[in-house]
């Protein structure tokens, strides 16, 4: 069995919809209900019931709890209103719109790259903690960096209960870490895993190396098609890699730290 593991964002554009016939996600008791972190499910239940008593209560500014506008905002909060009666779907279909689910190109994976990439993908979510890609969840919008009444910011609240599902998830495995920031946020890292991988993408512009954080998702999407396709444990194969987009790891600005086990690699297009 593959030892590694993928760590992901969810998206923010979400499919509607699903089948209306699942089972309650939260019991994890159904076989054929799909929900591998169901040890998070009180923290789940009192996190949606707080956004409840959010929604419902005047003095809530829904705009800067969403960071939406108008009708936008008018949708999050009838998708939460109906959370816990929606219909479901898997969360790698409910984040298909997103341009990193879409670069990742799970359709086109053989069928063993497909198995990969759900059996060791965990994906971070504001209002699940965390998530196997196969969990069925219905569609919902809770950024992970929100602030919510009562509560606080969203990462903050998941940071004791998460910390631990995850740790214990991630032992002695070697962990892909593709998260943006304010998602590291609620992981307190115990360094339980053998070791990790942070990728950043650079490119010239105006004559100098710059991040790239416009277009950064299409990028993290084609390498982890890349990872479940090659199912790499290792550093070597991504070190000789050409990514599609032109990318090379530059040896040279890669780097490691001891304390955490972590190498941060540079790739960079010339």
């Amino acid at each position: 069995m593959p030892n590694f593991a993928i760590l992901l964002p969810p998206a923010e554009g979400k499919i509607e919809g699903g089948n209306p016939f699942a089972p309650d996600m939260f019991d994890y008791r159904t076989s054929n209900t799909f929900n591998y972190f169901h040890e998070l499910n009180a923290e789940r239940r009192s996190l949606i019931d707080a956004l409840h008593r959010a929604l419902e209560d005047s003095s809530t500014d829904l705009e800067a709890l969403f960071g939406l506008k108008e009708d936008a905002a008018a949708e999050a909060v009838a998708v939460n209103r109906a959370v816990y009666k929606a219909p479901l779907m898997s969360a790698l279909d409910r984040y298909g719109p997103g341009v990193l689910y879409k670069a990742m190109d799970f359709p086109g994976l053989p069928t063993g790259a497909q198995r990969r990439l759900l059996e060791q993908g965990i994906i971070f979510s504001g209002l699940f903690g965390l998530l196997r890609p196969d969990d069925l969840i219905p569609n919902y919008r809770l950024r992970m960096d929100a602030v919510l009444p009562g509560v606080g910011k969203v990462s903050q609240y998941w940071r004791p209960s998460l910390s631990r599902a995850l740790d214990a998830a991630v032992r002695d495995r070697f962990v892909w870490n593709l998260l943006p920031g304010s998602f590291e946020e609620a992981w307190e890292n115990g360094v339980t895993y053998a070791r990790m991988v942070r990728v950043r993408f650079l490119r010239f512009s105006e004559g100098e190396l710059r991040p790239v954080t416009h277009g950064v998702k299409p990028l993290r999407g084609r390498l982890v098609n890349f990872l479940v396709r090659e199912t790499l444990e290792e550093l070597d194969p991504l070190m000789a890699w050409r990514h599609p987009d032109g990318y090379v790891v530059d040896p040279e600005a890669c780097s490691y730290d001891e304390a955490t086990r972590t190498h941060d690699i540079v790739m960079v297009r010339h």
